[in-house]
C-alpha cells in the first residue's frame, strides 16, 4: 500500500514537472492523482485540482538482490550446531525452565494460602472493608496469573527433547 502511494506521488511529481495539464486528486479508497481526465470527467468523479498544492516526493531504496544475499545452503551449513552442544543447550534450558517453574509454584502456593478461598485474614491497615475486598480481588487475579504461568512453563518443559 505504501509503495503504491509513493509510486503515485512520484508519478504526480513527474507529471507536474512536465506541466502537461491540470492534475486532479480523485477520492476513493486508493486516492488517485491524474492528469488524464478532462475537466468534465473530473467534475463528474468529484476530483479537485491540486494546483499550487505542494507535492512531496519520497524515493525508495530498491532492495539488493543476487550476489549480496548468501545462499540458504551456505547459511544452513554455517548455522548448524553440533549435537553435543545442542544437548548442552537443551539441558541448560530445561534447568532454567524447571527453576522458573519451581518459583512460580511457590508464588502460587503463597498466594493461595494468603487468599484462603476468599476468606483471607484482615490486616490492621484494612479498617475500611473495601480495602480488604480490593486486596482479596487482587490476590484472586494474581492466583489466576500464577496458575497460567505454571501451565505455560509445564508446556514449555514438555516440548523439550
Amino acid at each position: 500500500m505504501l509503495n503504491r502511494l509513493l509510486g503515485l506521488l512520484i508519478v504526480v511529481a513527474s507529471l507536474g514537472a512536465q506541466a502537461q495539464g491540470t492534475v486532479y486528486r480523485c477520492p476513493g479508497p486508493p486516492v488517485l492523482y491524474t492528469d488524464a481526465l478532462s475537466a468534465k470527467e473530473a467534475n463528474e468523479k468529484g476530483c479537485r485540482t491540486i494546483e499550487g498544492t505542494p507535492i512531496t516526493v519520497v524515493q525508495t531504496v530498491k532492495p539488493r538482490t543476487g550476489a549480496a544475499a548468501p545462499s540458504t545452503e551456505a547459511r544452513s551449513a554455517e548455522s548448524r550446531v553440533d549435537a553435543g552442544q545442542q544437548r548442552v543447550r537443551d539441558d541448560e534450558r530445561r534447568r532454567v525452565l524447571q527453576t522458573e517453574l519451581q518459583q512460580a509454584e511457590e508464588r502460587l502456593a503463597a498466594a493461595q494460602k494468603e487468599f484462603n478461598n476468599g476468606q483471607g485474614e484482615r490486616r490492621g491497615d484494612e479498617r475500611n472493608y473495601q480495602k480488604y475486598l480490593d486486596r482479596m480481588a487482587e490476590l484472586k487475579d494474581n492466583i489466576g496469573r500464577y496458575e497460567a504461568d505454571v501451565q505455560a512453563l509445564k508446556r514449555e518443559i514438555a516440548k523439550l527433547p
